[in-house]
């Protein structure tokens, strides 16, 4: 290398102090410039249920995820015929597939005489042996025929309570059943516990004002065990 190349090498390069002031504002200009347009492309991709119920692409996550269970055990069942024939339908953890599920089955009005949904917690069966219900118990109403569609409407308030954990103990309640016999509907909103009158009656009670019922109108509370025992609803434990 010649003497030229070496005192040229070995120089130090120098940059002037304006020349620097102009490449770092020129990188801050290009770091606002890409976080605008990341931001304003993200803005135009999340589309909500409520902007576009069909081409949305952005979810609402529930605090838990819920199964929807279906069975139609027909006139004579036992224990065993009664789980075979019940059927999981599908799982949920947000608010749009919630919907989505909600309006694509059958109405609780239009169920065959003897069927039922359960819609309970993912991996709790809706069974009294299942451990989240061996100790607890469930609030039942029971409403004429006549009630028709109406039914629709108080299913829905039921399971909106229990999905949007709306009860004081949500924690205690583990599912909500909607049963179709031939001369009435029937709801029931199950629990862990059965022993405690403070959560139960408080979950009674806001179920009750949920579905606007009236004074007149009861709830009644069984545990699971005296099911199992063959106790009448009609002796409930807890009333509301």
């Amino acid at each position: 290398m010649s003497s030229v190349a070496l005192e040229i090498a070995e120089k130090p390069v120098t940059v002037s102090q304006p020349d620097m002031e102009n490449a770092s504002k020129e990188v801050e200009d290009l770091s606002d410039s890409l976080q605008k347009q990341s931001a304003a492309q993200e803005e135009q991709e999340m589309v909500t249920v409520f902007t576009d119920p069909v081409n949305f692409n952005v979810k609402h996550p529930l605090n838990n995820a819920w199964t929807l269970w279906y069975d139609n055990p027909g006139k004579k069942t036992n224990h065993s015929s009664w789980s075979q024939n019940l059927k999981e339908v599908v799982t949920f953890s947000t608010v749009e597939d919630f919907w989505g599920t909600y309006n694509n089955v059958v109405r609780v009005s239009d169920l065959t005489s003897g069927s039922n949904y359960h819609l309970f917690k993912e991996g709790i069966r809706p069974m009294w042996e299942d451990a989240a219900n061996e100790q607890g118990g469930k609030w039942v109403i029971q409403f004429p025929k006549k009630t028709g569609e109406e039914i629709n409407n108080l299913w829905l308030y039921t399971i909106l309570c229990c999905i949007g954990e709306t009860f004081s103990y949500e924690n205690e309640v583990t599912g909500a059943v909607a049963s179709a016999r031939k001369s009435f509907y029937r709801l029931s909103l199950w629990t862990r516990t059965s022993d405690s009158r403070e959560i139960c009656e408080a979950i009674g009670l806001h179920l009750k004002e949920s579905l606007g019922m009236s004074p007149n109108q009861h709830l009644e509370f069984q545990s699971h065990a005296d099911a199992a025992k063959g106790a009448s609803l009609n002796k409930g434990r807890y009333v509301v």
